[in-house]
């Protein structure tokens, strides 16, 4: 594998949506992350489809990847992922046809098979569609065929979206997507951010059943991780405690915006106590530069990764920024 100097590094966005703010402030707030992303060299900006959670203003993920496209130059684009149970395979291609046309060479389409959101409001999403992600290897041959060049007497097309050659890659938290993502020799993106636990056992899944294809000849795995970095290691774990603290009240069914980190340094060390049975504390990389420098060297090496993408919800935007700052300059000094 390439040295932590020559892998892509990359970013996930949320665009999170903070206590007491709007979704439009967060969706700015992710138009200027995107735009130092680039000049920092980040290989790609990903936006991911969530629904019915208060704090998180991604949920038109094709809208908001047109958003961040306008604001940049450069940088790919993508989703990380949309849900293709929810939506209809013609209606994803036409979207993404068009923000090809628009960004040309820009664009990425990471598919995912959950439905990004909870049961009640999956059925609300779904009224029409009607699918419960099953079915997801025929959906996705049926959104392929929409993308390639039109087939005599075709008479349904994806205009636009038909011809175009927008990269696919499939998206997952578990062995059934890396399994399919090997056998159809398309670049896998695993989702370590919020599953952690899973990324291994998913990987050797995803390399032990990958075909060349037309796409890719060999495998080629991002995996994404939270990562928070700051000048201190205190200032770190502070920040992470926000994305905890939300993390803590969606696995209770409560979601939230996302909340200010906690102040009180006794708090903060009880939450950094629990890094050894909470996954999302364990499977994240929280400290200063040298200790995230050790931590992603570790973290390149265990996974074998060819790209990392990089999820960092920090409630300060000049926080966030410096974060991801962090890791472009750990990465250029090696």
């Amino acid at each position: 594998m390439p040295s932590l100097s020559d892998l892509p590094f990359s970013v996930l966005d949320l665009s999170p949506v903070l206590q007491g703010g709007t979704v439009a402030e967060a969706l700015g707030r992710s138009a200027d992350l995107a735009r130092h992303a680039e000049d920092w060299g980040f290989q790609r900006y990903w936006l991911a489809e969530h629904h019915n959670m208060p704090g998180i203003a991604s949920a038109a993920t094709a809208v908001v990847i047109g958003h961040v496209a306008a604001a940049t130059k450069t940088i790919r684009v993508g989703a990380g992922g949309i849900m293709l149970a929810n939506h209809a395979p013609l209606v994803i291609a036409e979207q993404f046809g068009t923000l090809d046309a628009l960004f040309p060479g820009r664009i990425d389409l990471g598919l995912g098979r959950a439905p990004g959101t909870d049961q009640v409001t999956m059925r609300a999403l779904r009224q029409s569609h009607g699918s419960n992600g099953e079915d997801f290897p025929q959906e996705l041959e049926v959104l392929r065929s929409f993308l390639r060049p039109v087939l005599p007497g075709q008479k349904v097309r994806a205009v636009p979206g038909a011809g175009s050659h927008i990269p696919l890659w499939l998206l997952g938290s578990g062995g059934f997507s890396a399994q399919l993502a090997g056998q159809l020799g398309l670049p896998f993106g695993s989702a370590g951010h919020f599953s952690p636990d899973n990324v291994l056992p998913g990987l050797e899944i995803y390399r032990n059943n990958f075909r060349p294809s037309g796409s890719l000849e060999k495998p080629y795995a991002l995996v994404c991780v939270n990562v928070f970095a700051a000048d201190t290691v205190a200032e770190a774990e502070q920040l992470a405690t926000s994305q905890y603290q939300a993390h803590v009240h969606l696995a209770r069914g409560m979601p939230m915006q996302l909340p200010p980190p906690l102040e009180n340094r006794e708090e903060v060390e009880l939450v950094m106590g629990t890094l050894h049975s909470n996954p999302f504390l364990r499977g994240s990389i929280i400290g200063d530069a040298a200790t995230v420098k050790e931590k992603l060297i570790e973290y390149a090496e265990v996974t074998q990764a060819d790209e990392i993408m990089v999820h960092s919800m920090i409630f300060s935007h000049e926080a966030r920024l410096r974060s991801y700052e962090i890791v472009q300059q750990i990465r250029q000094s090696l």
